[in-house]
């Protein structure tokens, strides 16, 4: 039997969301898949069309919920839904360590920087209060001495 160190890594794409991480391990016709995600790592293994043992082995930048993640396969990648254990912090990366292995990107695809948005959310609904205040304000209404009626709509 091969150890994990011998094997190739599956190439993986990451997205960090408020509630959630989100792992593609990019394997088309996989076969033999295995996930078991725990509170502070996954590893993941498969073999690929070819026959071709994959292995990833990642220990997570914070702990997460295991009981509440789970994975997805299709017949090009598994995907992972990984629950954060503290929502809406984003994670700058998904390892431990603060190394990025080859094999490693992230799914500019479906990244979104979400951080602050409740602060921009919270912005606008001010602004728009404040336009609120003005267009309600009493005053008296304004004099339409200078209107032309002849040119008004019908």
């Amino acid at each position: 039997m091969e150890t994990p160190d011998s094997r190739q890594h599956a190439r993986t794409l990451w997205y960090d969301r408020p509630k959630y991480v989100f792992m593609e391990f990019c394997v088309e016709d996989s076969t033999d898949v295995h996930v078991l995600i725990e509170d502070h790592r996954i590893v993941f293994s498969c073999k690929n069309a070819d026959g071709l043992e994959l292995y990833n082995e990642i220990e997570f930048y914070a702990k997460v919920n295991s009981k509440d993640s789970q994975d997805k396969r299709s017949g090009r990648s598994i995907t992972c839904f990984v629950r954060k254990w503290k929502e809406k912090v984003a994670w700058p990366r998904l390892t431990k360590d603060d190394i990025k292995p080859v094999w490693l990107s992230v799914d500019f695809d479906n990244w979104r920087d979400w951080e602050g948005d409740e602060e921009v959310e919270l912005a606008q609904v001010e602004h728009y209060a404040e336009l609120l205040k003005k267009v309600n304000t009493k005053r008296p209404p304004p004099g339409m001495d200078d209107l032309d009626v002849s040119k008004a709509c019908p």
